[in-house]
């Protein structure tokens, strides 16, 4: 049996959005994100779940083509839909925990 236990309040990265990869399952990614700047608009071509587990996160999302904004704490989470358009802007220092489709490199 193999086991992590990840101190996630102490992680941090050389660059913003570097990231930790915990896990792949089934074609699923699971990594632990410390970031201080703001990620870019984007849509996954599957679901994401973003959980933030230290800092706060404003959460930029559009529904039909609108923009709001949610602010995200510690223990919140974020699930972006299929087409979902999104950004995250940590005020801060933020690290969160991203689960969503692994991403295949050519």
């Amino acid at each position: 049996m193999t086991y992590q236990i990840i101190c996630s309040k102490d992680f941090t990265a050389k660059c913003p959005w570097g990231a930790l990869d915990i896990t792949e399952m089934n074609g699923i990614s699971v990594r632990l994100h410390w970031t201080n700047k703001p990620y870019k608009w984007h849509i996954n071509d599957g679901e994401e779940v973003f959980v933030v587990v230290d800092g706060t996160v404003e959460m930029h999302y559009k529904e039909n083509g609108e923009e709001k904004m949610t602010l995200l704490k510690t223990g919140d989470i974020f699930h972006a839909g299929i087409g979902t358009e999104h950004l995250a802007s940590p005020q801060g220092e933020a690290r969160i925990l991203v689960i969503e489709k692994q991403v295949q490199s050519n």
